[in-house]
């Protein structure tokens, strides 16, 4: 390598623009993006939903839809032309020279092929090993990933991993054949803090023995402080800011990037809550237990090792009314278990108590229950029928509980847009329409629509980015001052919970293994796996000094 090479960056995208074709006319998606990284240095871009974040990371590695459209500017690779590739550069380039890390390793995993069959294909493919020692080569890089039996695990299926351990097979995959650059789309979004701590430490760990170029695409502002070293503010597709990570941070020059910041959770600056009535339990849960996967007659007579597996344990807690509970713990723990089981969407062992009556089992959960407690969940795609309107959607708990009189139904729903900041024309769109927050606020809207007592609240900030994410979480206050509901409000992410919560539930396993008050979450006395949730949680002090958490 000469020294010329050695000085020039690994990727170089300059005045870079690009579009889509639509039968509404040609949107532009980029527009004059420049940005480059060195060897062993990692360039973070920061941006909401819909930025131009992911689009630029396709556009790199030329994973373009038919409508895409190159309108000019350059993207050199160690100063080759990426843009004018043929197909057949491309597919010798993609796994080799740079590589890909995607936020759902789920989807990036062919489900039909064992893991160290996908990795050892790359190895085959890119360094032209023989598949006995691709397979040996899979299991010495799955080791590196701090996979503890790298031989098993190359020989299960995607669904037999957790994870995180799907993403250190990704990770491994990536860096396999030492690629000179690694786009990472957002890699710890899907994971629990925890785990995604650990995947951030394995990050930094390969970097440094590597000297890899790193292009590290992310809306976890605390995250990006602590790996990157310089950062990029992309905005409408353009980029407004860019420097030195420190300095970005520190000293923000663009109005947009100062509110990204100003929108990072403090768990020190309390969002104003309501103040929970005085005298008992509105809510409580008795001794909560969930079987998943329990066996058959059949399959316990063939086989008499078949168990069920336990999704929540002798879990008891109690909400009182106006009362925010948060519920944290990492992927696993029982958190949406609870929500499930609370809502009648899984059977359940114990009891829980609502306004003096009990209920054993979801069978025994009537029409007033289910009115009166609501749930927002994680994913408003998934929650929100697709064949129907927005106002269609907000009209069926009204119709359903006879909230209003029929003839009022169309004036209701417009009130209940305005409540949750959204125009009145919203109610003729359809779901696909929106933004993802746009249809959280809609899921949020739909609960509220039944005029609960209770609202539970199953990760419903966790696919949205940090301004967004601010909007929502102050809009769900503001909807429980109003009407007086309590709220059950399930997260990992401990600095939003902070702001939010009046008590705090941890969850391990299964089982409930703290509860306390808000303002003793950082004593000495916390349980240790609530201590090491906190400790892996970046500082947002940290953020705006731009140095590692």
């Amino acid at each position: 390598m000469t020294a010329s090479t050695q000085l020039r960056p690994v990727l170089e995208v300059t005045d870079y623009s690009l579009a889509y074709d639509t039968d509404e006319g040609r949107l532009e998606a980029l527009k004059s993006v420049s940005l480059s990284i060195r060897r062993g240095e990692t360039h973070a871009l920061v941006g909401e939903s819909g930025s131009g974040k992911s689009t630029l990371a396709f556009a790199i590695m030329r994973y373009l839809a038919p409508n895409a459209v190159d309108l000019g500017g350059a993207i050199l690779l160690s100063g080759e032309d990426m843009i004018g590739s043929t197909p057949a550069e491309l597919d010798a380039l993609r796994g080799r020279r740079v590589a890909m890390v995607f936020q759902d390793p789920g989807s990036a995993l062919n489900p039909s092929i064992r893991l160290g069959e996908q990795l050892a294909e790359v190895l085959v493919r890119h360094r032209r090993m023989s598949r006995e020692e691709a397979w040996r080569e899979g299991e010495q890089a799955l080791a590196r990933t701090g996979i503890s039996d790298p031989k098993a695990m190359m020989r299960r299926y995607p669904h037999e991993a957790s994870g995180g351990e799907k993403q250190r097979v990704v990770i491994a995959t990536a860096f396999a054949c030492n690629p000179e650059l690694i786009i990472f789309d957002e890699p710890t979004t899907a994971l629990d803090i925890l785990i995604a701590n650990q995947i951030l430490e394995l990050f930094l760990k390969l970097r440094e023995e590597t000297g890899v170029a790193a292009l590290y695409i992310s809306h976890d502002l605390g995250l990006v402080a602590r790996v990157a070293d310089k950062v990029s503010v992309i905005h409408r597709g353009r980029i407004v800011e860019s420097g030195p990570v420190h300095e970005v941070f520190r000293k923000p020059r663009d109005a947009y990037t100062r509110r990204l910041i100003e929108a990072v959770p403090k768990p020190d600056e309390r969002i104003t809550v309501s103040t929970p009535e005085a005298g008992g339990a509105l809510f409580s849960a008795e001794r909560i237990g969930v079987q998943y996967g329990r066996p058959g007659w059949l399959t316990r007579m063939l086989d008499r090792s078949a168990a069920a597996h336990p999704g929540a344990s002798d879990v008891s807690f109690d909400i009182r009314a106006g009362e925010l509970l948060g519920i944290v713990g990492e992927s696993g723990s029982g958190k949406s278990t609870i929500a499930k089981a609370a809502t009648g969407l899984v059977d359940f062992e114990g009891s829980f108590h609502f306004e003096g009556r009990d209920f054993k089992g979801s069978a025994a959960f009537d029409r007033a229950y289910r009115r009166n407690v609501q749930i927002v969940f994680q994913h408003p795609d998934a929650s929100l029928n697709p064949r129907q309107t927005i106002g269609g959607i907000l009209s069926r708990p009204l119709l359903l509980y006879g909230i209003v009189p029929r003839r009022a139904v169309a004036g209701r729903v417009r009130e209940l847009l305005e409540m949750v900041r959204l125009p009145a024309d919203h109610a003729g769109r359809y779901p696909h329409q929106l933004s993802g927050g746009e249809k959280q606020r809609v899921a949020i809207a739909r609960a509220f629509a039944a005029e609960p007592k209770l609202v539970i609240c199953d990760e419903i900030t966790a696919a949205l980015d940090v301004s967004v994410q601010a909007t929502v979480a102050r809009l769900l206050v503001d909807l429980q001052r109003d009407f007086g509901a309590a709220c059950l409000f399930i997260t990992h992410d401990l600095n939003l919970v902070r702001q939010l919560a009046h008590r705090i539930a941890v969850m391990q396993r299964g089982r409930l293994v703290d509860l306390f008050g808000v303002e003793e979450a950082m004593s000495a006395d916390r349980h240790p796996y609530t201590r090491a949730l906190l400790g892996a949680v970046p500082a947002p002090a940290r953020i705006e000094e731009g140095f590692a958490a």
